[in-house]
């Protein structure tokens, strides 16, 4: 006897076993959440077939966990890929159970266990809530700690009055080596020198500590920032089909870069609250935890409004720029941004410098700088909270520094 889900499509015979009657709630459940009509389809034909070896199983509703989609799982010989996908559904039909009430909530991750596990749990805090980090920073720090201290304590004891200078060194030396890239050695002696310091802020070392990470070789200056000219700029603009939502969203998302100079993290925390359309300003969250007011241009805030009006999907997200497709969610950080640029950099077969999204900031100070803005002004603008961060762009007004230079002695031969 057929079966009709949620009067969208028809399954071969009525569902068996204790998931029967969620399919049509999990079917409505998907499509709010922006899924097309064959991906619902196919992931409650997934939970009719799950819900049926409930049932030979004898596991009732209330018995249901996140271990039995994996047991599930272990009795179908299928592909890795496949298998993922299996996953996904099912985990996203006991995501609507619990949300409905009928399975149980899973018990919250057991808190740190070993004592490296409290320690960098401590430190993180520590970042988030006393320095003001975000996220990214943080977990770029993490990893290069926990090795720290399982290096120097292994499995034991974390006792962090015994760190010496001798163990920083030594750590640093086995980390990085001669074929070690340097940014990627100034990640690990970075994250040591601020845990250090983390260290005697709480009295439990020598804060000289510090001192004792090597530094790593470096010439300030020593390279000149790879901006996009404005021409470039032009031609990725008119290179997005602003016809269709994610066009509209990937122009108007292209427009902060290029325009405000805005970083990919920053547009992807951007929410509907942070735009003031009476005042013409926005709220954009900068490093540290700052919040800084820019400028609503006119043909900044065209593109956000078509893009909100014309191209943004229904969702209960306060982000302003969301996922294209299902799940509809906000950008999950930078990273989803940094795509976008990617693909509209292969889309338009733009010979950019790079296909990152910092090429647009390095764009818009240079030429801020040509205009006649001064260092200050730029800096102001771009969020920097130094003035040496900006004062690498001065390299980049070629003309300016021409007149500067001295003659050759003797004269050209």
């Amino acid at each position: 006897m057929r079966h009709v889900i949620d009067n969208q499509f028809v399954l071969a015979r009525a569902p068996e076993g204790p998931l029967a009657a969620w399919l049509d709630g999990f079917a409505r459940f998907l499509s709010a959440k922006g899924y097309a009509a064959s991906t619902i389809r196919q992931r409650v034909q997934r939970a009719v077939s799950f819900s049926y070896w409930l049932m030979q199983e004898q596991t009732e509703l209330s018995d249901l966990t996140s271990d039995h989609p994996a047991l599930y799982l272990q009795d179908r010989a299928l592909q890795v890929i496949t298998r993922r996908n299996f996953l996904a559904g099912l985990r996203q039909l006991l995501e609507f159970l619990r949300l409905e009430g009928v399975v149980a909530e899973e018990p919250a991750a057991d808190s740190p266990t070993t004592q490296v596990d409290q320690c960098v749990h401590a430190y993180e805090q520590y970042l988030r809530d006393m320095r003001g980090l975000v996220d990214l920073t943080i977990q770029s720090r993490s990893p290069v700690v926990r090795r720290f201290l399982e290096h120097r304590f292994g499995d034991g004891q974390v006792a962090l009055p015994q760190l010496s200078a001798s163990d920083v060194v030594e750590f640093v030396q086995r980390e990085v080596s001669p074929t070690t890239k340097r940014n990627r050695a100034k990640v690990i002696t970075i994250a040591l020198r601020s845990f250090l310091g983390y260290v005697g802020y709480r009295g439990e070392a020598m804060p000289d500590l510090v001192a004792a990470v090597p530094a790593v070789a470096e010439w300030p200056m020593a390279s000149i920032p790879r901006a996009i000219s404005p021409d470039e700029v032009h031609q990725l603009l008119t290179g997005i089909d602003r016809d269709t939502p994610k066009g509209r969203r990937n122009y108007a998302v292209l427009l902060l870069l290029a325009r405000l100079g805005l970083r990919a993290g920053e547009i992807a925390s951007l929410q509907l609250d942070d735009i003031d359309w009476t005042t013409g300003t926005m709220q954009v969250r900068t490093k540290g935890g700052h919040c800084n007011a820019f400028p609503l241009t006119h043909e900044i805030g065209e593109a956000i409004a078509d893009y909100l009006r014309n191209g943004r999907p229904r969702s209960d997200s306060r982000r302003v720029f969301l996922r294209s497709k299902a799940p509809i969610r906000g950008f999950r950080g930078g990273s989803t941004v940094v795509c976008i640029v990617d693909s509209i950099v292969k889309q338009t077969g733009v010979n950019t410098p790079t296909r990152g999204t910092h090429q647009f900031r390095h764009g818009l100070a240079t030429e801020m700088l040509r205009q006649g803005a001064s260092l200050g002004e730029i800096g102001e603008l771009l969020g920097h909270r130094h003035p040496d961060t900006t004062r690498i762009y001065a390299k980049v007004d070629i003309d300016a520094l021409r007149a500067l230079a001295m003659p050759w002695p003797g004269g050209v031969r």
